[in-house]
């Protein structure tokens, strides 16, 4: 069987080590049982979650990928192989009700795949990846952080965020330039629907597009009057939680 060819324009450098694959599939909770892989390349974690009991989905948009895997993975349902672009598609497409995210994303469009997931993040009640660490390391970071940023916000408003680990580049092929990083992300209880997302993204993006200057100004375009705000106005938006920016958003 022909290996899969690592393509540049698609951000592709496949995981070789088999120990850090299991590992990283053995991270996941998958508590519902549904589990979409986005971005399998040669399946070096298809294997693994293969072997667990799960409703597992695949979602590739390189075609040499897909064939190769219809090829290599009997158990795989064609109807559950996917040869489409991820950040194109809707969620329903996969599953009706909520599942679980796992894949090693292309760095270059990493931070893509979760501005995709936040449109719809009621659906997606867990997500176990590896990606560039410094994103991995951003996501994760907590207030007062200089990494501390849009998706930091975004995503700690809807999940628990742990870094699990680092990856060095010698466990790839081709070899990155950079260290990777595996999180878990892991939905909390908030409810979107209680919440404009559209607006809380609006701001924070505001926000952090001045990072450099206090929200009072950087937000002035809003006019925020209210009394109820008035204290983090003064701040800067890396000093703010997720929590302070929901708070925030409804009074803008």
């Amino acid at each position: 069987m022909m290996n899969v060819r690592p393509k540049k324009a698609l951000g592709q450098h496949f995981l070789t080590d088999t120990i850090t694959a299991e590992r990283i599939v053995q991270s996941l909770q998958a508590e519902n049982g549904n589990v979409l892989e986005i971005g399998p390349g040669m399946g070096v974690l298809t294997q693994f979650l293969l072997k667990r009991d799960l409703m597992l989905k695949i979602v590739d948009v390189d075609a040499e990928s897909i064939e190769y895997l219809r090829n290599k993975y009997n158990d795989l349902k064609d109807e559950h192989i996917f040869h489409a672009d991820f950040l194109k598609t809707q969620p329903t497409k996969f599953f009706d009700d909520q599942f679980s995210v796992i894949g090693n994303f292309p760095y270059n469009i990493s931070s893509q795949i979760f501005f995709a997931i936040y449109e719809f993040i009621d659906q997606v009640d867990e997500i176990v990846c590896m990606l560039q660490k410094e994103v991995a390391m951003r996501i994760a970071s907590p207030p007062g952080n200089k990494t501390y940023g849009i998706l930091s916000v975004l995503l700690q408003a809807f999940y628990d965020i742990d870094y699990l680990f680092t990856v060095k580049p010698g466990q790839f092929f081709p070899p990155p330039k950079v260290q990777s990083g595996v999180v878990r992300l892991s939905r909390n209880n908030r409810d979107a629907n209680e919440i404009d997302q559209r607006k809380l993204k609006e701001v924070v993006k505001t926000a952090f597009n001045q990072r450099r200057k206090i929200m009072h100004n950087s937000l002035k375009k809003y006019n925020p009057q209210a009394p109820e705000i008035q204290k983090y106005l003064s701040s800067r938006p890396e000093q703010l939680s997720a929590e302070d920016f929901i708070y925030l958003s409804q009074f803008i």
